[in-house]
Order: structure tokens, then C-alpha cells, then sequence
């Protein structure tokens, strides 16, 4: 595992934000989400796809606090432009469950 500098962490700017819309992706080549997410004021909402059908459906995600990396260039994932990554972990079988806080927190809150 390579090792980075404090500052190399800092450089990576981590937010929580609240789903607000969510959407099936069914033109992604792996099945996937379309995700909304509200960072609050400073940010506004800021849009995804996530391949995270395992475990959600766009209604069950709608409201759901997660974490994501708001500061990579966006990215175009097929037809839709990706402007964030929503963080997640691998379960046994490598499906993704999404990382969230789990005590409230205000949207926009960075990581540290």
C-alpha cells in the first residue's frame, strides 16, 4: 500500500449530502442508479451513477444520507454526466453498500 502526506488527504474533498432523486440507469452497461445528491448551499446538488442495484432501488436511496468525492472533474458514464463519487464498500460478494453517517449531520459537512 503506497503511502500519501496529510496534505495529499487534504486535497480530497469528501461531503455528505441528502438523495433527493434517484432514477433506474438502464442504459449503463453494468445495472445502475441515477443519482441527485443535495450538498447544501455551498454546493447545490450535484448528480451520479452509482452501481448499486444489489442492495437499493432508486426509492429506497431517496432521502438517504451518503458520503461522496465532490471535487473529481466530472466524468461521462454513457449518456449521463457524472459530477461526483458516491463512496461505498465491498460486501462478501463485492457489492457495493453505501457509506453513510450515522448520526444526522448537515449537508455539505466535510470529511476529516
Amino acid at each position: 500500500m503506497a503511502e500519501i502526506t496529510f496534505d495529499d488527504f487534504l486535497k480530497v474533498d469528501i461531503r455528505t449530502g441528502v438523495v433527493v432523486d434517484a432514477q433506474p440507469y438502464p442504459e449503463a452497461r453494468k445495472p445502475a442508479i441515477k443519482l441527485w445528491v443535495d450538498f447544501g448551499d455551498e454546493l447545490g446538488v450535484k448528480k451520479s451513477s452509482a452501481q448499486i442495484t444489489k442492495h437499493y432501488t432508486p426509492e429506497s436511496v431517496v432521502g438517504k444520507r451518503v458520503m461522496a468525492v465532490v471535487n473529481f472533474p466530472p466524468r461521462q458514464i454513457g449518456k449521463f454526466m457524472s459530477e461526483i463519487l458516491v463512496l461505498g464498500v465491498p460486501d462478501d460478494e463485492g457489492e457495493v453498500v453505501l457509506i453513510t453517517p450515522d448520526k444526522e449531520v448537515p449537508k455539505g459537512g466535510r470529511l476529516y
